[in-house]
């Protein structure tokens, strides 16, 4: 998040007949944005917790979801969609990002290139923090945001994995972050952005990473189909246990990405971390107890399910909620999420084969709305004296509803495109004998 702020004229010191240019310095000296170590080092530390929830947590999770013969094509599309857009943010993404577009309504939907392959950017170059006159070195503003813009694609290959192209997946990936994540990220997190004029609330991304990767990859899963014996033959996990490392890992990466972005190490974020303990714990024995009710059995599966649910509700909220409305909030995503994987996805018959819509678009659009409710001061959240929770949840609405539309349409034309120019999906003796090696030549086990 990006805030600009005025040096204030020396009228005081000119209206005591001192010299103007040296009132001028002093004043000049004592408005510049302070850049604190602890500051810095938290968000250094952050950077790489959210580095460490890709690769290699969300990677793992992934992987053992899957069946044996695809594991290492999942691996392989995390990691290199990682790197791809690693590159892609520090050539135009951030630019396009967290500049400013000019005015009108372009200028509110995206950047422009004045900062295109990191131009003017020195280790002097200071970032504004939510603190007026506190800033954080601009290269590690940089670096934490292009670790969002990297695990944002990376959550869509869960979708329609063990049956899409490789190719696919990294041509997609370079069109949706530049057409579809930059922008938003911009309208949401930039301040001339649309939604970020509007009020929209979003402490770590909410629409930008989990409503948008979520539709997205609902829209990829009915465009590159159901796999082959969706619905007659075993689809099932082939290491739980991985997937619980993954789970694990992604927990812990997740106290980067929603207390990094406080920006400053301070109650903000400590706040934001306790929230980032509490909701994903609520939602995990939520989703533990329905299924219990429902199936007569709790799963391994089924909890660390919940809690992931957990951590994408608590997103938009991390910093702006009370610890108990962060509970609250975490209930609601758990039992939520469970039947939008179990009733709703079952009901539908599409083939989201890692519950991305099911967890990160249903989990996010419940805590997106959900944010304008618990952000209230009379429910413990940090919002001014004279919160209104109805108009903010309205504005989170907007919010929703403009997400929504944004990367539907925007994904279905780029997947289109994808599939003229490389196609979606592979061929049926590939996806039988998996992707392993018919996209990468090796196998995950020698057994």
């Amino acid at each position: 998040m990006k805030f600009r702020h005025s040096i204030l004229p020396a009228l005081g010191a000119l209206a005591l007949g001192l010299a103007a240019e040296p009132a001028l310095a002093q004043d000049a000296a004592a408005a510049a944005p302070t850049v604190n170590k602890g500051d810095t080092a938290w968000m250094l530390v952050s950077t790489i917790l959210v580095i460490l929830m890709t690769i290699p947590g969300l990677a793992l999770f992934y992987g053992g979801l899957v069946r044996t013969k695809n594991m290492l094509s999942v691996l392989m599309q995390v990691f290199a969609v990682f790197s791809l857009v690693a590159i892609l943010w520090v050539a135009y993404g951030y630019s396009l990002a967290f500049t400013s577009g000019g005015e009108g309504l372009l200028g509110g939907v995206i950047g422009g290139f004045s900062k295109a392959f990191l131009a003017g950017v020195t280790g002097d170059s200071t970032a504004d923090t939510f603190t007026a006159g506190v800033a954080i070195p601009e290269f590690t503003f940089i670096a934490f945001q292009l670790t969002f813009a990297a695990i944002t694609p990376a959550l869509i290959v869960g979708a329609f994995a063990e049956r899409i192209k490789f190719s696919a997946v990294m041509l997609f990936t370079a069109l949706w972050v530049t057409f579809v994540y930059f922008p938003m990220a911009h309208m949401v997190w930039f301040s001339e952005g649309y939604l970020f004029a509007l009020g929209a609330l979003d402490f770590a991304g909410g629409t930008v990473v989990h409503i948008n990767s979520g539709v997205a990859g609902l829209v990829g899963a009915l465009l590159v189909g159901k796999r082959i014996g969706y619905g007659r033959d075993l689809m099932a996990p082939h290491s739980l246990t991985l997937t619980f490392v993954g789970a694990c890992l992604l927990w812990v990466g997740w106290f980067g990405f929603n207390a990094g972005s406080n920006l400053e190490a301070t109650g903000g974020a400590a706040l934001a971390l306790l929230n980032t303990i509490v909701a994903p714990a609520a939602a995990g024995l939520a989703w533990m107890v329905v299924e219990a009710m429902g199936k007569g059995k709790a799963s391994l599966l089924g909890i660390a399910s919940g809690a992931v649910a957990g951590l994408v509700a608590i997103t938009p909220a991390a910093g702006l909620a009370g610890p108990m409305g962060s509970i609250l909030l975490g209930l609601v995503a758990g039992a939520a999420c469970y039947f939008a994987v179990t009733a709703v996805k079952n009901a539908l018959g599409y083939d989201d084969a890692l519950d991305v819509f099911g967890i990160h678009g249903v989990g996010g659009i419940i805590g997106a709305i959900g944010t304008g409710i618990v952000a209230a001061p009379s429910l413990g959240g940090t919002g001014a004296e004279d919160y209104s929770i109805g108009g903010q949840v309205w504005i989170q609405f907007v919010a929703v509803v403009v997400t929504l539309i944004w990367t539907g349409i925007g994904s279905l034309i780029l997947f289109k495109i994808v599939d003229l120019i490389t196609g979606l999906r592979v061929t049926q003796d590939a996806e039988r004998e998996g992707l392993d090696l018919a996209d990468h030549g090796e196998r995950a086990y020698n057994y």
